[in-house]
């Protein structure tokens, strides 16, 4: 061996032992995990035996030579979890939802005694949560929700001083809920009971006491009868109490005024009586109406308490698609997306006819009509800087829905129209998670595409297959119309298409909102274009997912994707130049103003 090649072996010898080098125990477990799961995308392929050291592994992070986080979310796999799980001692960050992984919790998870997140949501884990969760001493967020668990909860996860976020919600779970400090969510679990749940816990009877001066056959006889009663009337007593609780507070929701309460610190939605929604909009007056889509009418009301709201009537076809406990069970998922950029779901009302949502008004309108001119007499177009501002707002608001809420919400309909202005032009995106509201049965797939032309993405279009990639596409469409000020679908051509050609010719300025005139910043515009292009590739594979949109929309990022476009639409079979359907006489598209 030669002198160079003697120094280059010592010099990859000493990266690697510069390297996080986890033990061999850790390595293990990790293998064990592997081997348990089914991984159908070979995600992964890097957990391999000769290569030793697992902090070299994707999805795997070190710290001090040992495994702390492992963060396996949304990857398709099946399969189990192994008891080796338990074998990783420094582990603070486990992460697996958004899977099908099956079978029971391992007690073993309970070794864990340095995790502080465990995230198991949305899998189809069963069995019963098991007790020795309760040693995970700095445990902090435990998300066990939309999963197959029965039994009871464990008393002892109320022993965890540190834990602050519990969610339980949509299993299988009975019996009575414990006192919990902590931030919790049983919804969903039908047959559980206490304090903030649809049924209440019946109360155990008195036992009857013994006389000290009785003799010593009759004490035993009462002793008797009192566990006959206890052992054997008490459960029928206790389960016709819970069917008539069930039928008598069956579609109890509670109000704002408990918000304190740990116990209800969800479902923070008023129920409205239909008659309240018909007095605050004038019996649906055609003179209140502010819009209306493909859900239904939206109309003005003014509420007793002199507040205003925007009151959603969705369509009478509509309304029959689920029972009311179905549609007040989604109505509660939707209210638990809280961001600054999404529009707050006030209350709702439900009754055998009638499907209705309430929101906050706002008084600003949407960005379509902003760009239209419609409402009022208000002529004034959207600023530039207000612009730039929506278009994140709208983003982050979206990143919000696919990558912060259990389960994930699809917004399917992204649009100018349905992105709402507050006082302050903020962003607020609105009508999420309706189409999913109207589509009970079947939570991904849906045989009556939603969506408004010039939006939809063509995998959407072609298989009714909705993802987050298709929220992307609608989002990228939606910039568009954020810069140019025209309709996504004109009376000519799509708005995309034009757009791609003339970004092609370099014909900046034809693209931009000509009420803008010379008020806008150039490179920021050119940015937005490229950011949107990006978002609305045909392969819904090559688009970001909305956190890179929002990291492209602060400046990261942009010029490797824009490149990455580049490379497939102008040089790869499909490029621009090649297109035949433009011609001079098709590079118009009706403002729509």
């Amino acid at each position: 061996m030669d002198l160079l090649g003697a120094v280059f072996i010592l010099i990859v010898l000493l990266e690697l032992t510069a390297l996080p080098m986890a033990s061999n125990s850790d390595g293990n477990a990790l293998l064990a995990l592997k081997q348990s799961l089914v991984d159908y995308t070979n995600a992964l392929n890097s957990w391999e035996y000769n290569l030793a050291n697992p902090c070299l592994w994707s999805f795997v992070e070190c710290d001090n030579q040992h495994v702390t986080q492992v963060d396996l979310g949304g990857q398709g796999f099946s399969g189990t979890l192994p008891s080796d799980i338990g074998n990783l001692p420094y582990l603070s960050i486990l992460k697996l939802q958004n899977n099908s992984i099956s079978g029971s919790i391992p007690v073993e998870l309970g070794n864990l005694q340095q995790l502080s997140s465990l995230d198991l949501s949305n899998n189809n884990f069963s069995g019963e949560i098991p007790s020795s969760l309760g040693n995970l001493s700095h445990i902090q967020t435990m998300l066990l929700n939309n999963n197959s668990f029965q039994g009871g909860i464990p008393t002892t996860l109320t022993h965890l001083r540190d834990l602050q976020t519990l969610d339980l919600s949509y299993n299988n779970l009975d019996g009575s809920i414990p006192q919990f400090q902590a931030k919790l969510n049983a919804n969903g679990n039908p047959n559980l009971c206490g304090k903030g749940m649809q049924i209440f816990c019946p109360r155990a009877p008195a036992l009857p006491s013994i006389s000290r001066h009785g003799s010593s056959t009759k004490a035993i006889a009462a002793g008797v009868t009192a566990t006959f009663s206890f052992l054997v009337i008490f459960p029928i007593i206790g389960f016709l109490y819970r069917k008539h609780c069930n039928r008598v507070h069956k579609e109890t929701f509670f109000d704002v005024a408990g918000e304190d309460d740990p116990e209800v610190a969800f479902a923070q939605i008023k129920k409205y009586s239909f008659r309240e929604l018909q007095l605050a909009t004038d019996d649906f007056s055609d003179k209140n109406v502010l819009g209306q889509g493909g859900f239904g009418k939206v109309f003005k009301g003014f509420l007793a308490d002199g507040s205003i709201v925007a009151v959603k009537r969705l369509k009478a076809s509509q309304n029959h698609t689920g029972g009311e406990h179905a549609f007040q069970t989604e109505v509660e998922m939707i209210s638990l997306a809280v961001h600054r950029n999404l529009l707050r779901l006030k209350g709702f009302c439900v009754t055998p006819s009638e499907r209705i949502l309430v929101y906050p008004y706002m008084k600003n309108g949407c960005v379509a009509s902003c760009l239209r001119n419609e409402i009022g007499s208000r002529t004034r177009a959207l600023t530039w800087p207000i612009r730039k501002r929506i278009a994140l707002g709208a983003a982050q608001g979206l990143q919000y829905l696919h990558d912060h809420c259990n389960p994930k919400i699809i917004h399917r309909d992204v649009k100018a129209a349905n992105v709402l202005l507050d006082e302050k032009f903020e962003a607020v995106l609105g009508d999420f998670g309706l189409a999913k509201l109207l589509d009970y049965k079947n939570t991904h797939v849906t045989t009556n595409v939603r969506g408004t032309p010039g939006h939809i993405a063509p995998e959407y279009l072609s298989t009714g297959k909705s993802s987050e990639k298709t929220d992307v596409f609608g989002y990228g469409v939606m910039l568009l119309e954020l810069v140019t000020g025209k309709r996504a679908f004109g009376e000519e051509v799509i708005l995309l298409d034009w757009v791609k050609r003339l970004q092609f010719e370099k014909k900046l300025k034809e693209i931009v909102d000509s009420i803008l005139g010379n008020d806008y910043d150039p490179q920021e515009a050119e940015e937005l274009i490229k950011v949107a292009l990006v978002c609305t590739q045909a392969s819904p594979v090559n688009r970001p997912k909305m956190v890179e949109v929002v990291g492209m929309l602060e400046g990261t990022g942009i010029a490797e994707r824009w490149e990455e476009w580049q490379m497939l639409e102008v040089v790869g079979p499909h490029r621009i130049l090649n297109w035949p359907e433009y011609s001079g006489s098709n590079l118009e598209v009706t403002s729509g103003r």
